[in-house]
């Protein structure tokens, strides 16, 4: 994988790092690709229990498209008479997207400063955000004449309410972590110098902790979203006999009858 996104697995947990900090963390091609190669493989490693998403430096999470490369291919595109550049949509944020979101396992995101456009919608896209005092917020998009990507059509208003949903997407503004915290976009705040610390104590937790929960806790959530009490109790129901199948529930009942802490095996 390209060095604009850095990969690493270790004890169960795989580390995504955007890693163009001189340019914000924007996403060019190159970082787009390395960055859907990397969630996908992380979805697919089943030797990976939990994704810790972040980004290097202190300035930015990640400020979404690359713009000044962008214009260039929109040139491209009007001279060759193609729309290739719109195609990234498709190519590159909908699958990391899908990866992130739909992943059998948890995802931790560590916002270190701003996320703009698609890099607010990959953040949006994690399970738990943990975020630094400087981190901010934009959607971005109406302000370079563009609508919603990155999935922020389906998690904003999930978290917020389509009404300040709606207000953020037509009123492009910067929030502060004490702001998008109240609003229920962030789990947690913590002292810049205090992120990575936290955001991988927090993933860590998570990757030694009952795998096949999770997954089932992270489909009820999403199929709940959308479906009627009857359908979501089917779904419960059915989710529940997988996960008191798994190895990890008779492991959690026999701790806790020992009045141990138990040992995931994440199966």
């Amino acid at each position: 994988m390209a060095d604009t996104v850095l990969y690493d697995v270790s004890d169960g947990l795989a580390t995504i790092t955007i890693n163009r900090p001189e340019a914000m963390n924007a996403m060019n091609v190159a970082a787009k690709v390395a960055l859907r190669d990397a969630a996908e493989a992380a979805a697919a490693d089943p030797a990976v229990r939990a994704v810790l998403l972040t980004a290097a430096g202190d300035r930015a999470f990640c400020v979404g498209q690359d713009l000044k490369e962008h214009v260039g291919l929109l040139l491209q595109d009007k001279e060759s008479g193609t729309s290739n550049t719109m195609n990234t949509v498709r190519d590159h944020y909908n699958p990391i997207v899908r990866a992130l979101a739909g992943m059998a396992k948890p995802v931790v995101a560590a916002v270190n400063g701003v996320a703009a456009g698609a890099g607010f919608g990959f953040a949006l896209a994690a399970d738990y955000r943990v975020v630094a005092e400087n981190a901010s917020f934009n959607t971005a998009f109406a302000g370079v004449a563009l609508t919603a990507d990155s999935g922020m059509s389906w998690t904003l208003p999930r978290l917020i309410g389509p009404s300040r949903a709606a207000d953020l997407l037509l009123f492009p503004r910067s929030i502060g972590a004490q702001e998008a915290y109240e609003l229920g976009i962030v789990n947690k705040i913590v002292p810049g110098d205090a992120l990575a610390e936290e955001g991988l104590k927090l993933a860590r937790t998570l990757a030694e902790g009952p795998t096949v929960a999770y997954a089932a806790l992270k489909e009820s959530l999403a199929f709940g979203a959308d479906h009627s009490l009857d359908e979501a109790l089917d779904k419960e129901d059915e989710l529940q006999s997988k996960a008191g199948a798994s190895e990890d529930h008779t492991i959690a009942v026999q701790a806790f009858i020992g009045k141990e802490k138990p040992k995931y095996l994440g199966r």
